[in-house]
């Protein structure tokens, strides 16, 4: 086997697939981006998979199990797309390592599935090359059948199998189609072609060649581009129409997510009151009930409550993104992008840090330049996570009334969640353009971005993103949510005298919060808010957790609701002031930790949270003071 792993002037065989049918025990996915390769993975592993961290670094490593129809299991090991196995970062590095076996923590695969774009055939053979290099029994995927046909592309796969010296089969994994092909192959019974030998050119341009030439063997012809792509193009990419139309999109997600998400959390919120109370009517008056009902169920329900509006967050992400919009999105933002001294690729972890901040973070290791990485990571927490959204929803709900402003297209707390967005936007752009301008001053790099077809999105892909999600959100309010709030109770229960808790004010927990009292009592909080932003440090959607437990262990407002809890305890002024430091500051454990690992120091990380929370603290102020 030749030991070339990339365009490196040499020659290496093609091995045939075994004999044996025994399927191999694991098998790696590899692909570009944008090739289909992870709906391919989804769809043959379903929900039987996994997602970690590759040991030492910050790629996402995706497992799972595909079931053959004899019901042999083979691991699927989904690795980063790629285009080259040449380790120039991080993607491409876990890649070559994982294929090559150099990854102790991670098995060598005994066979590869390459997935290629059918409709950029051409390009996304330069992929095959090294891939093939490396010796190991692959199967070329081509996906996007479905797109080649109806726009009159044309390919001869036995010609292609032939110049390839591999086995080729063109499936749609949306649909489903040629599936089938996959898991014969992964069966050990797919006839295989001679093996022959692949020329491995030296360099970009003669693989580039290799790739023309292999493609115009197997008689290849690019479908033309969609009539539709065309026509949508023409509007999204407008430099005047498409930045409107990207506001019209982000406008209409919200006040869905309003109109829809307030029935569904109210709900939730009856079914969590019902339960809870059929439990209080069970349990005997008890430390054990006091902890289960007053402590868990109030303080984990009321964050709960919220997951309808998560899920449709991310069901409108997921539809966008599916669909080839948000490739879109990214080329319009990176004319705005290169004004505040950052480009394009900034847009996706900008974009992604909407859900959540540490994976944002992990995802600049696309970004080539080492400032522009920096400085993508400094502002990406300022984007307003899925986990400030239950803290907005709930002051928002409790200090707006829902009036419309614009008929049915934008109502008032739309428009103030909108105005959180751009706010925490905004000081992200301020950020960016202060940092670029001094300490990371750097020059402009080229973007460059593959743009994806228009496709609908599937009901099976967007569903198993709704599942992934839901599942993080509940395994949190399950784990790290659950502890706060026992915790939190423990607090509020202690020190015991005369065989009894005492009041809430003058508890453990209330003693910290009143002690920090002073601090944020210029901002128009007082202490139960207080120790809701201590909590919310472990994650921020904790606050709402703990101020379930404070406010159901009070006498005084364990017959309210938490939002006519917190309409009753703050001014409009403290609640204004609350949006805003919420909106800029840095509040989770988590978010450091990774920017500390990515960064390999202290120095940002400090740097980061002390700017945020400074900025957080200087705005609440203000604007705590402009509302009364």
């Amino acid at each position: 086997m030749s030991e070339c792993s990339d365009c490196h002037g040499c020659a290496a065989p093609v091995l045939p697939f075994p004999a044996s049918t025994e399927p191999p025990k694991a098998v790696a996915v590899i692909g570009p981006p944008n090739s289909g390769k992870t709906t391919l993975f989804n769809r043959l592993t379903g929900l039987r998979q996994k997602v970690a961290n590759f040991p030492g670094v910050t790629v996402e490593q995706h497992t799972g199990v595909v079931e053959l129809p004899d019901g042999r299991a083979i691991r699927l090991i989904d690795l980063p797309g790629v285009y080259s196995l040449s380790p120039r970062s991080e993607d491409e590095q876990v890649a070559h390592d994982v294929l090559t076996g150099v990854r102790a923590d991670t098995p060598k695969p005994e066979a590869v599935l390459l997935v290629l774009d059918s409709t950029n055939l051409a390009r996304h053979l330069m992929l095959a090359a090294p891939i093939l290099a490396l010796g190991l029994p692959t199967l070329v995927i081509l996906n996007m059948a479905d797109d080649l046909r109806s726009r009159g592309g044309r390919l001869d796969l036995s010609a292609l199998s032939k110049e390839l010296g591999v086995p080729v089969a063109l499936i749609n994994a949306r649909g489903g189609e040629g599936v089938g092909q996959v898991l014969d192959f992964l069966a050990g019974v797919m006839p295989k072609p001679a093996p022959k030998q692949l020329p491995i050119l030296q360099d970009v341009p003669k693989c580039r060649a290799w790739a023309g030439h292999v493609s115009g063997q197997a008689a290849y012809r690019p479908p033309i581009p969609p009539k539709w792509t065309r026509r949508l193009d023409s509007v999204f990419l407008h430099p005047l129409l498409g930045p409107v139309v990207f506001l019209v999109v982000v406008v209409s997600v919200f006040q869905t997510i309003f109109s829809i998400a307030d029935p569904s959390k109210d709900a939730v919120d009856w079914l969590i009151r019902v339960t809870g109370n059929w439990v209080a009517a069970v349990l005997p008056d008890s430390l054990l009930k006091s902890l289960v009902v007053d402590g868990v169920w109030k303080g984990v329900g009321s964050v709960i409550v919220f997951l309808p509006q998560v899920l449709l967050l991310f069901l409108f992400i997921g539809i966008l993104e599916d669909s080839g919009y948000l490739a879109r999105a990214a080329l319009i933002a990176d004319r705005t992008m290169a004004k505040v001294g950052l480009q394009g690729k900034s847009f996706i972890p900008l974009l992604s840090a909407y859900a959540c901040a540490v994976p944002a973070i992990m995802s600049t290791r696309t970004i080539e330049n080492k400032r522009d990485r920096i400085a993508t990571i400094l502002i990406a927490p300022f984007m307003t996570c899925s986990a400030r959204l239950p803290v907005y929803s709930l002051v928002i709900a409790a200090f707006i009334p829902n009036r419309h402003l614009l008929g049915s297209f934008l109502s008032a707390r739309t428009a103030a969640m909108l105005g959180l967005y751009i706010l925490g936007f905004a000081a992200a752009v301020a950020t960016a353009r202060v940092l670029k301008s001094s300490v990371l001053r750097s020059g402009r790099t080229p973007f460059l971005l593959e743009m994806p077809s228009y496709r609908w999105p599937t009901l099976h892909s967007i569903g198993l993103r709704l599942y992934d999600r839901a599942k993080v959100f509940l395994r949190r309010a399950g784990t790290v949510i659950l502890l706060v709030t026992v915790v939190l109770w423990i607090m509020a229960n202690l020190p015991y005298s005369h065989g009894k808790p005492p009041a809430i004010e003058n508890s453990l927990a209330g003693t910290i919060g009143r002690t920090f009292e002073p601090l944020i009592k210029p901002l128009g909080f007082n202490w139960k808010i207080g120790i809701g932003l201590i909590t919310s440090l472990a994650a921020r959607e904790t606050i709402i957790a703990t101020l379930g437990t404070i406010y159901g262990m009070d006498p005084e407002s364990q017959q309210l609701g938490l939002q006519s809890a917190i309409h009753q305890d703050l001014t409009p002024g403290g609640a204004f002031a609350l949006l805003v430091f919420f909106a800029f500051a840095m509040q989770c454990i988590s978010t450091i930790a990774v920017v500390r690992r990515e960064t390999a120091g202290w120095k940002w990380p400090v740097f980061q949270f002390a700017y945020m929370s400074v900025l957080a603290y200087a705005g609440a102020f203000i604007a705590a003071h402009v509302i009364h």
